[in-house]
């Protein structure tokens, strides 16, 4: 089974930056599979934040703005890859549990559903980022 950790947490100030990594391994060949981020504050629903697909497609939440980016660090290399997300520009709105998601299918293939939380078949454990 795929497995996803997550790391890069932490604090930061109104302004600063943060960058999160996944670990994706038992990567199943061949596959393009979706590789996003999700996020929940305390009393809220999760929302998508950012999903990548191997193809090079990407697709952000609304709230980005232009300050968060998805990245590929490394092609899969015996059945393990690396995905970053840069977030810029933080704000105390953006304090959540960030989770690394995957999903088997390409995002082309998602339509809608990129951004529903169900669609998404496997998730990490999740890291904290808190924003002052």
């Amino acid at each position: 089974h795929v497995q996803l950790v997550e790391s890069g947490g932490g604090s930061a100030q109104a302004g600063g930056s943060l960058r999160l990594s996944c670990v994706v391994s038992k990567w199943p060949f061949p596959s393009k599979p979706c590789i996003g981020w999700f996020r929940q504050a305390p009393g809220k629903e999760r929302e998508v934040v950012a999903v990548s697909d191997s193809d090079g497609l990407n697709s952000y939440g609304d709230f980005v703005q232009g300050r968060f980016t998805i990245s590929q660090d490394n092609s899969p290399d015996r059945g393990k890859a690396t995905w970053s997300l840069q977030m810029n520009n933080l704000q105390p709105e953006d304090t959540a549990k960030y989770y690394c998601v995957w999903e088997i299918r390409p995002l082309a293939s998602m339509g809608a559903d990129w951004k529903n939380p169900e669609d998404y078949a496997v998730w990490g454990q999740g890291t904290q980022v808190t924003v002052s």
